[in-house]
């Protein structure tokens, strides 16, 4: 309870202990109101001072001191004065306002403290996803690869849903409950130890029997959120891949996969609910079945007159009695509940202590600008055993045109993830103006770069926020240039809205072609030092290609570039074209260079040139 929560938490248990002594108070009343109401006419009235007590003289006024015994005896000091003067009517109007003092104070305390714990409670969630969320976006892209978007999605909501339901709502219960039962149980042993003792001896049964059943139920609870992600899984599946769903008239067969998850989902659901359900029919069994013992053995005691309690002590004693037992159940509830969502926290610690692989360094230095390019030296990087590059060395220097070519799977993405730092290198090292990529500063590093691929996300967003994205305070006419540069504002400027049109997700209003110019405009936007290009064109017509390829000349002016092409034809002007095959390069040179000579670069532009 250390730093910021240590004022609030002391805040809540001190109002809290406000109430619960307010709270006990009420029932410390009842006796001599149920003296009053049904003691004889000419029977004395006992004082509040045999409450707990045996005293039966009348008292003085207390001297003060830090106890219960002094609040007991002024309230008996005054009680008898009432008595005195006014008689049992009076009396009862003095005891029905005590209790009704009591009540609201008990109430208003346990209120000014629940509205603490919910300040609490929401900000706990809130960092919750908040960390999450950082923790997902700090991860290398090989993390991504083997992690389904469902499982994330599921972990960000639903998780963190069952941990606020299941833990978080129940903290009041935790902190307040175990309070409440010692103030309860302290005042029953001081009435009556032995009934007290012979009550307590059932209740750990009652526990017991809750435990057993909250040990299953944590385990199906980790079983019933791993099916969820999987759930949300293939239903991402089926809407991303909803055309090849549908042009393949496997609707029925996806329906029908997604049919077996589900039943499976709601079988186990059917089963947690039942066990969850099945706690409280269990401890309100065993606390009536402990209650009518009590009335027993207790009625039994003051009929045959073997316990000093009198009768209206023995009715108070059995409603003080019937008051804690709802604490208790809610601790065996929120036992359950804290059980079920175990097993969410440990798939949110397990994210949350997910570490990534790409770091800078302690002493990482800043990079503001690049003065002479970057080089691979000896470069390897696999992903588990399989080795996707192997001893790759190329330079890039400043200014400079580099290409990287060859066939699917020969690992030119993923030098271009190296270069990104999206992943590091297994082996060799990564030069950037004579020093190692990881010795600059990552944030700086990315800073320089700017990347346009294939395939490039635009958000749910406007034109303007999709272009300048990252910039909180875009600035029109720098917007306005870079879609002018990447002949992209003149369809912007048809828009309905222009550029404050907002575009569907990943850009589903636009063509192919519109979205690589809207991406380059963004690249432009950064005005980028080095310019990352990952088969910018490959999936575009002609048409399109034609004025893509009209921007990205406008890009990459006077800027280093690293470009990859499955379309030869767009970087015979390249000043370097690095060819690989299976992650190993096999040549390197200018385009006239390697076409003179026998080779894997020949061989692909004479194989597209034939097609």
């Amino acid at each position: 309870m250390a730093g910021p929560l240590a004022g609030p938490m002391t805040r809540y248990l001190l109002l809290t202990l406000l109430g619960i002594v307010f709270g006990v108070a009420n029932f410390t009343l009842l006796i001599p109101l149920l003296d009053l109401i049904f003691g004889a006419a000419g029977d004395s009235v006992p004082s509040v001072g045999v409450v707990l007590s045996s005293a039966s003289k009348a008292p003085s006024f207390p001297e003060f001191r830090w106890s219960v015994d002094y609040a007991k005896d002024l309230f008996g000091y005054y009680f008898e004065g009432i008595m005195a003067a006014y008689g049992r009517q009076g009396a009862l109007a003095f005891v029905c306002i005590g209790v009704g003092i009591s009540i609201l104070l008990a109430n208003a305390f346990r209120f000014a403290a629940q509205k603490i714990l919910n300040r609490l409670r929401s900000r706990l969630i809130f960092r919750l996803r908040q960390d999450l969320y950082l923790q997902v976006t700090e991860q290398d892209i090989s993390f991504f690869h083997h992690r389904r978007k469902g499982d994330l999605i599921s972990v960000l909501s639903n998780d963190v849903t069952e941990i606020e339901g299941s833990v978080v709502n129940t903290m009041h219960v935790l902190l307040r409950e175990p309070l409440l039962i010692l103030a309860y149980v302290s005042l029953l042993l001081m009435l009556s130890p032995a009934l007290t003792l012979f009550s307590f001896a059932v209740l750990p049964l009652s526990g017991w029997a809750i435990g057993l059943i909250t040990r299953r139920l944590r385990n199906d609870s980790g079983q019933s959120q791993d099916l969820l992600g999987m759930l949300l899984s293939r239903f991402e599946e089926t809407v991303s891949g909803i055309r090849i769903v549908r042009m393949n008239n496997a609707v029925d067969f996806m329906v029908q996969r997604f049919r077996e998850l589900n039943e499976g989902y709601a079988r186990l659901l059917r089963r947690i609910f039942d066990r969850k359900d099945l706690a409280n029919p269990v401890s309100e069994v065993l606390g009536v079945v402990t209650v009518l013992g009590i009335i027993y053995f207790g009625g039994t005691m003051v009929i045959e007159q073997r316990s000093a309690l009198t009768a209206s002590q023995f009715i108070a004693y059995i409603l003080l009695f019937s008051q804690l037992l709802p604490p208790v159940k809610s601790l065996g509830s929120a036992y359950t509940n804290v059980q079920k969502g175990l097993a969410s926290a440990r798939r949110v610690f397990a994210l949350l202590d997910q570490q990534p692989t790409v770091k800078a360094r302690a002493q990482a230095a800043p990079l503001k600008t690049l003065q002479e390019g970057l080089a691979f030296e000896g470069v390897g990087f696999r992903y588990g055993e399989e080795w996707v590059l192997k001893d790759l060395s190329f330079e890039c220097r400043k200014g400079e045109t580099v290409a990287l070519v060859g066939v699917s799977g020969s690992g030119k993405s993923t030098a271009m993830d190296l270069i990104s730092r999206f992943v590091e290198p297994a082996e060799g090292r990564i030069v950037v103006d004579g020093q190692d990529l990881r010795d600059w500063k990552v944030e700086d590093w990315r800073g320089l770069i700017g990347l346009v691929g294939q395939d490039n996300w635009l958000f749910h967003d406007t034109v303007t926020a999709n272009i300048a994205f990252g910039d909180p305070r875009p600035e029109e006419d720098r917007v306005k240039q870079a879609a002018k540069a990447a002949n992209a504002h003149g369809f912007i400027a048809e828009m309905e809205q222009g550029y404050a049109t907002s575009l569907a997700e990943q850009g589903s209003r636009l063509s192919g072609g519109q979205r690589q110019r809207i991406a380059i405009a963004r690249a432009l936007y950064r005005n980028p030092q080095l310019l990352l290009l990952d088969e910018a064109t490959s999936a575009l017509d002609s048409m399109a290609e034609k004025e893509v390829q009209e921007a990205l000349q406008h890009l990459m002016v006077g800027r280093t570039t690293v470009v990859i092409a499955h379309r030869l034809s767009t970087i015979q002007s390249a000043d370097r074209i690095v060819v690989l095959e299976r992650g190993r390069k096999v040549q390197e040179g200018r385009h006239a260079e390697l076409m003179q000579s026998e080779g894997l670069y020949r061989s692909l532009v004479e194989l597209q040139m034939r097609a």
